[in-house]
C-alpha cells in the first residue's frame, strides 16, 4: 500500500484552479520545466491529458516518461493525482 505524500495532501486540500504543474506529486523543478516547455504548464492541463488518454493509467505513465522523462517512481506518484 502506498502512502499519500504531503505534496499530494496539499494539492487536494483546495481547488486545483491555476496551480502550477510543479504542484503535482512527483513533479519537481526539472520535470516541471520540461512539461512547461511542451505546453503543460498547469495541473489542469496534465489532468486534461489524462482524460484525453481515456483515464488509462498505463498510457498516462508512458506519456509522462516520453514527455518529460519521468522515472518509474515519479510515474507511480501520479497514481494519487489521477485517483482524485
Amino acid at each position: 500500500m502506498s502512502s499519500t505524500s504531503q505534496k499530494h495532501k496539499d494539492f487536494v486540500a483546495e481547488p486545483m484552479g491555476e496551480k502550477s504543474v510543479m504542484a503535482l506529486a512527483g513533479i519537481g523543478e526539472v520535470l516541471g520545466k520540461r512539461l512547461e516547455e511542451k505546453g503543460f504548464d498547469k495541473a489542469y492541463v496534465v489532468l486534461g491529458q489524462f482524460l484525453v488518454l481515456k483515464k488509462d493509467e498505463e498510457l498516462f505513465r508512458d506519456w509522462l516518461k516520453d514527455t518529460c522523462g519521468a522515472n518509474v517512481k515519479q510515474q507511480a506518484r501520479h497514481r494519487q493525482f489521477v485517483q482524485c
